[in-house]
């Protein structure tokens, strides 16, 4: 059932659903109650998500495409095999949320909330995760796509052997990270601090990324 161009509160939603899988495009959820709704398969096309909650919902297999949504909810959310392309969903929170198999492309993370989330293949391509809390999330061996985890929480991630195409680590918390066997080459190292260095041993950098952070740590090669 598709619905454009409308401002829906959660009884709208709930009659949409009685009818079939919904189709949202251009529609305005901003602030709307929708927890623990069940909104599997549903595809959101450029619509407005802001402070919206969709705690505990199930949201398998939804589409988002170009969506806003600053401070959104999705604590608790079943979000398996989701995708999300090119939308803002800066101090979201994803608490606990179930993203097994989820795709975020070219998406506005900054400052969001991934505490304790289920996340086993999930993915991300070319998002800004600036500020984002990502603590004890697993990277490894992924192939990490242009994505920016300046001043992001990364403790006790793990990026064994994950290679990073481009992106960066600047001022990023890595308490108790691990990059074994990483390729760092690509990425924006800016910010380590000496203490940080013991992380990357058996981690693959260039030699102008060694002289930068030498430089940044005020030492000189001579």
């Amino acid at each position: 059932m598709h619905i454009a161009e409308q401002t829906l509160t959660r009884a709208d939603i709930e009659s949409v659903l009685a009818q079939g899988t919904p189709r949202f495009e251009q529609c305005n959820l901003d602030g709307a109650d929708l927890s623990r709704l069940d909104l599997r398969g549903a595809s959101f096309a450029h619509c407005s998500v802001a402070e919206t909650s969709f705690y505990a919902a199930k949201l398998m297999h939804s589409m988002w495409q170009r969506c806003r949504g600053r401070q959104a909810d999705f604590e608790s959310a079943e979000l398996t095999d989701a995708q999300f392309h090119g939308c803002d969903l800066n101090n979201s929170s994803w608490r606990r949320a179930r993203l097994a198999s989820a795709l975020l492309k070219g998406c506005k993370l900054t400052g969001a909330n991934f505490e304790e989330a289920a996340h086993l293949a999930l993915a991300f391509e070319d998002c800004l995760l600036v500020g984002a809390d990502l603590r004890r999330m697993s990277f490894r061996k992924a192939t990490l796509d242009q994505l920016d985890f300046a001043d992001a929480d990364l403790a006790g991630c793990d990026f064994r052997d994950a290679v990073f195409q481009g992106g960066s680590l600047r001022n990023a918390n890595l308490k108790g990270a691990r990059f074994d066997n990483a390729d760092l080459r690509e990425a924006d190292l800016g910010g380590l601090k000496l203490a940080d260095v013991k992380l990357f041993q058996g981690a693959l950098i260039s030699g102008r990324q060694a002289a930068e952070v030498l430089s940044e740590m005020g030492l000189r090669v001579g």
